[in-house]
């Protein structure tokens, strides 16, 4: 498979083949990534939302007026989910949302997500980011050169201290390590900008069977 492959200032370019890049027919893996996806989000869940019932809220003890002949409603308590302070009706509690998956799953869906960004157009490869340019403005502009419009990833196995430092105010730009990249990180932004030393990183991990 073929991707563009920019020089660092990203002012010019050029196709290579990247043999070791997975293919895929048909819908295969499509179910894996949807699956690994609602799982990441699911595990990223703190899942600490806690609401307190009628039994739990301070108060309440005494009945606020007498059953009969107040020509009010009856009333048993002032904690009652109908009054205002009252408790909740099935409000939420702390609870675990994660979800286990297979390390197969997570792997063909690993490789699915990245085969999918290679053949629309939008994972592109950078020589390497110079560890030279640290400002803030000319890394806006080497990315703007590769990605004008969108959200963008970029990738490197491990990023320069330079680097990280002076993309991290970038507001669409986020920094991801190759060693860390997961399924949601690949589909979720809408360009890819992978160094070659972190390409190779991430094909280590398809071939290898790691992620």
């Amino acid at each position: 498979m073929k991707l563009t492959v920019f020089s660092s200032d990203g002012k010019t370019s050029s196709e290579k083949d990247f043999a070791t890049l997975p293919t895929f027919e048909g819908d295969k893996g499509l179910q894996a990534v949807k699956e690994v996806i609602v799982a990441i989000n699911a595990n990223n869940r703190q899942g600490t939302h806690s609401t307190k019932t009628r039994g739990e809220v301070r108060g309440g003890g005494k009945k606020p007026w007498r059953q009969k002949g107040t020509g009010r409603a009856r009333a048993g308590s002032i904690r009652s989910p109908l009054w205002v302070g009252g408790g909740v009706v099935f409000g939420p509690k702390p609870r675990d949302y994660s979800k286990k998956i297979n390390a197969q799953v997570k792997q063909l869906a690993f490789s699915r997500a990245l085969f999918d960004r290679a053949t629309a157009g939008e994972l592109a490869v950078i020589e390497q980011f110079d560890t030279k340019v640290t400002k803030t403005k000319a890394i806006s502009e080497i990315v703007g050169r590769i990605a004008p419009k969108g959200r963008v990833l970029l990738v490197d196995a491990p990023f320069a201290a330079e680097t990280a430092r002076a993309s991290r105010n970038i507001e669409r730009v986020s920094l991801q390590e190759a060693a860390k990249l997961n399924t949601l990180d690949l589909a979720q932004y809408a360009k890819i900008i992978v160094s070659t030393k972190a390409l190779d990183t991430i094909l280590a991990r398809v071939n290898g069977g790691k992620n």
